[in-house]
């Protein structure tokens, strides 16, 4: 009878580490950051810069995912996805872009990985 309390116990023990180790592991930002420059390879600050998923089910369904930022003055717009990301998810998103300021336009693509910084630069051109 006492080794099935002291088995008891040290399971109960075991139990209550592995649930507080299992806590530890702190969700990292999930961040796409796009740098736009111009034709001459000089930073746009103030452009809008638009990500947008394209369906690729047939027929095609309305995609929900479309978000908007402005560069800053390094010429980056900066997209948060943490609440995007769930932990033990594969992937978050690969996404179309679309920067523009003035008559200046482009495009590109960005896949954003979990967890991490994902960077891309789009060239805007008349």
């Amino acid at each position: 009878m006492k080794n099935y309390i002291t088995f008891t116990g040290l399971l109960l023990l075991v139990g209550i580490l592995s649930l507080g180790l299992g806590s530890c592991n702190k969700k990292e930002d999930t961040i796409a950051k796009i740098t736009v420059r111009d034709t001459d390879n000089k930073l746009v600050s103030g452009a809008r810069v638009i990500l947008y998923g394209t369906s690729t089910e047939v027929p095609v369904k309305p995609v929900v995912r479309r978000d908007t930022a402005y560069t800053n003055a390094s010429g980056v717009a900066i997209f948060n996805y943490n609440e995007v990301y769930q932990t033990g998810q594969a992937g978050v998103a690969v996404l179309n872009i679309s920067a523009r300021k003035g008559n200046l336009k482009g495009e590109g693509i960005i896949k954003i990985e979990q967890e991490t910084e994902s960077l891309t630069t789009v060239f805007i051109q008349p």
